[in-house]
C-alpha cells in the first residue's frame, strides 16, 4: 500500500496536492510519503516481533537524510556499502552498533573509519578482504566484528543484473571456501567472528529462494559449531520485492513467518537488510510534458525528466507505472515517454498504453522511491532534481534542486591553460 491517491481527479501525496508541490518547488521532483515509509518499515519490523532481530535498512536504495532519519527514529539500523553511506547514516543519527558493512571493495580508509566508529560488523566478501581487515584492526589496536558473506549458489529468479547469490557472482564466498575462511578468521589478530551473512539478490517475488539459502547455511552453521565457532548473528540480507506492475511479492508478514520457522532452532539474532521493500513504493517522480511527436506511426511524449533522473528503465528495462497528476486527458495512446538526454536509451516508458498527455501536463512515475534519486546523475550537465517529503497535510523540501553553479563546484582550470 502507498499513500499516493486521487482526491477527485487530482493525485495527492497523503493530504497534499502534487500540483501544489510542483507549483512551489518546480519540476521534475521526487516526492516521498512519510506515512508510507513508516507503514512499510513497521510492517517489516513487526514480521519478526517474536525473535531477536534488527532491521538494517539498505542505504544504497535511498540515502536521503530525511528517509534515513525516518527509519532510524523507528529503531532501524543501516546496511552500508561505502564510507560515504556510513557518514550519511551517522549524520542521520544511526546507532553504530546497528550498522553492518557490506560490499566487495572496501578501501583502507573506509575500514579505518568503520573501526573508529565502532560498527557492529563487516560482511566479508573475500579472503583478501578478511586479511586486510585483520591487518588494519591489529595496527589500530581494535577488534573488528565480522561475518562472512556466504554465496549459497541459489537462483533467486530475478533480473540477472541484481542476482547476487549464484556461484558466478562477484559477491560472497562459496560454502566450501567459507568454512576454511571461518577457521582462519578464528586465528587472525584483530578479528572477532560473530556472524554469518547471505544476500542472494534483489526484487525477489518468492520466499522459496530465501528459505533454500537458509537451509544451506544452517548445515554450515552446525558444522562451524562443531568446530567451536558459535556465531551470534545471522544476517539474512534483503531483496524482498515490491509490486511495480503485475508482480505479486509476498507480504512481509508471510515472508517473516517462513524465515522465523526456518531459523528458529538456531537461537541467533537475525539481521535484515531491506531497501526497496520499504522505500520503493513510498516515492514517486513527478515530471512535466514538454512536447509530443508522432513519427512513422510511433508516438513520443517528451518530458523534463530523463535517464539521469530515473535510470532504472534504461538500465534494467524496468517498469514504472505512470499516472496523470490531473485526470483530464482525452483517452489513451501507445507511446514512448522519453527525456531530454542525448541517448536513444533515454526513456522512462517504452511502447506502452498511457494517457494522451499534452504540453504542460504533469505526470507521476510510481514506485520510484528506491534506486531513483540515489542513482541519479548530472549527465548532459543537468542539475539533479529536488526532493520533497510529505507528512499529512504538510511538505518540505528535503534536498534543494541543484543549480548550474553546482555543476562546476569543485572544478578548476589548471594554471597552464
Amino acid at each position: 500500500m502507498n499513500h499516493f491517491q486521487y482526491k477527485g481527479n487530482e493525485l495527492h501525496a497523503e493530504e497534499v496536492s502534487l500540483k501544489e508541490i510542483v507549483a512551489r518547488v518546480g519540476s521534475p521532483v521526487y516526492v516521498y510519503s512519510h506515512a508510507t515509509l513508516t507503514r512499510h518499515f513497521t510492517a517489516f519490523d513487526e514480521a519478526f516481533a517474536g525473535v531477536p532481530h534488527t532491521i538494517c535498512y539498505s542505504v544504497k536504495a535511498n540515502s536521503t537524510q530525511a528517509v534515513l532519519r525516518t527509519f532510524i527514529t523507528l529503531g532501524g539500523g543501516a546496511d552500508i556499502v561505502s564510507g560515504g553511506e556510513l557518514y550519511r547514516a551517522l549524520q542521520a543519527g544511526v546507532d553504530p552498533k546497528k550498522v553492518v558493512y557490506s560490499g566487495v571493495g572496501k578501501k583502507d580508509d573506509e575500514i579505518e573509519y568503520a573501526l573508529n566508529t565502532g560498527i557492529l560488523m563487516f560482511n566479508v566478501e573475500s579472503e583478501q578482504e578478511l586479511t586486510r581487515i585483520s591487518e588494519i584492526a591489529s595496527r589500530m589496536g581494535k577488534k573488528a566484528g565480522i561475518a562472512i558473506r556466504v554465496n549459497p549458489d541459489v537462483d533467486p529468479q530475478t533480473h540477472p543484473y541484481i542476482t547476487t547469490g549464484l556461484k558466478n557472482a562477484k559477491f560472497g564466498i562459496t560454502i566450501d571456501r567459507a568454512m576454511a575462511e571461518y577457521a582462519r578468521a578464528k586465528t587472525l589478530p584483530g578479528i572477532d567472528v560473530i556472524g554469518i551473512d547471505m544476500h542472494i539478490g534483489s526484487q525477489l517475488t518468492k520466499v522459496t529462494p530465501f528459505v533454500d539459502s537458509i537451509e544451506k547455511l544452517k548445515t554450515m552453521i552446525a558444522n562451524l559449531r562443531g568446530q567451536g565457532i558459535d556465531l551470534q548473528y545471522f544476517d539474512c540480507g534483503g531483496g524482498l520485492g515490491i509490486q511495480y506492475s503485475t508482480e505479486e511479492p509476498p507480504l512481509p508478514a508471510d515472508y517473516g513467518k517462513e524465515i522465523v520457522a526456518a531459523t528458529k532452532e538456531l537461537g541467533m539474532h537475525l539481521l535484515f537488510e531491506p531497501g526497496r521493500n520499504i522505500v520503493g513504493n513510498a516515492g514517486i517522480l513527478v515530471a512535466t510534458c514538454l512536447f509530443t511527436k508522432e513519427r512513422d506511426e510511433k508516438n513520443f511524449i517528451m518530458i523534463d525528466a530523463g535517464m539521469n533522473d530515473l535510470a532504472r528503465p534504461a538500465l534494467y528495462g524496468s517498469f514504472h507505472g505512470v499516472q496523470p497528476v490531473v485526470k483530464d486527458q482525452d483517452g489513451m495512446i501507445v507511446a514512448d515517454i522519453v527525456g531530454p538526454i542525448c541517448e536513444s536509451g533515454d526513456f522512462l516508458v517504452k511502447d506502452r498504453e498511457v494517457p494522451m498527455f499534452r504540453q504542460g501536463d504533469l505526470m507521476a512515475f510510481m514506485s520510484a522511491g528506491a534506486y531513483g534519486f540515489a542513482m541519479s546523475s548530472t549527465y548532459n550537465s543537468r542539475p539533479r532534481v529536488a526532493e520533497v517529503m510529505v507528512k499529512g497535510n504538510q511538505f518540505e523540501v528535503v534536498r534543494e534542486r541543484e543549480t548550474v553553479e553546482d555543476l562546476i563546484r569543485g572544478e578548476r582550470v589548471p594554471s597552464f591553460l
